[in-house]
């Protein structure tokens, strides 16, 4: 059984009168460990399509299981306890809580979906923060950190809770070149020693490159399916 398993999904946002259709009638499979993009220009549909298997959104029509639940049929308190459960995230901006430090930023979904004990919780966050290389600077909040080690934090706040499947939505956008390029051999790296599944929504080359297959999108349909 595949990861994610969309048919025939499409998403009719309306305002007023009007309606905009997000997404048309898009199936698509993604199995367990791959590292995949979803790509195409602004208004595309790529993250309208990440935000529903991230079960922040539902389509209006067709099906969509994620870890074969079918979470088009989740109310709000059963898609936030899926998201905890199995789901890390990565966002363009970062998204650190800025008075928290490091540590205390990685800790935070453990706080909120784990009871583990204290000493638990510190050995996990660690590890993760070593396995990012910014065990170091566990003690610094956000501000005193450049772009690239904010990113890395971020991806180890992720999968801190050991999710099954990572979503990140632009995640090298406020990244150098440099920094870019580390953050994404970071992914893989984490990709290969945890086995977590990667899945992208972006319009930069970099991700494009290294992603292992991009589905590209135009307006709201998947057109094509490129393998590396």
């Amino acid at each position: 059984m595949a990861m994610i398993e969309a048919r025939g999904i499409s998403r009719v946002y309306k305002t007023g009168s009007v309606e905009v259709m997000a997404l048309r009638d898009v199936s698509v499979d993604i199995d367990a460990r791959e590292f995949v993009a979803f790509v195409g220009p602004s208004g595309s549909g790529k993250s309208t399509l990440l935000n529903m298997v991230g079960c922040l959104d539902h389509p209006s029509s067709g099906t969509l299981s994620v870890l074969g639940s079918d979470v088009a049929a989740l109310d709000r308190a059963h898609a936030a306890a899926f998201r905890g459960e199995y789901l890390g995230f990565v966002f363009q901006e970062f998204n650190l809580v800025p008075v928290l430090s490091a540590f205390e930023n990685v800790e935070y979904p453990l706080l909120m979906i784990r009871s583990w004990p204290p000493d638990r919780r510190r050995a996990q966050v660690m590890k993760l923060l070593d396995a990012v290389g910014m065990a170091d600077q566990a003690h610094k909040r956000p501000d005193e950190l450049s772009g690239g080690q904010k990113q890395r934090v971020a991806v180890a706040r992720a999968l801190v809770s050991e999710p099954k499947l990572v979503l990140a939505d632009e995640p090298t956008a406020n990244l150098d070149h440099d920094s870019a390029h580390k953050v994404l051999d970071l992914m893989k790296r984490m990709r290969d020693d945890f086995g977590t599944t990667f899945v992208f929504s972006t319009h930069d080359p970099k991700i494009m490159q290294a992603a292992e297959r991009t589905l590209t999108l135009e307006d709201g349909r998947l057109v094509r399916e490129q393998r590396a």
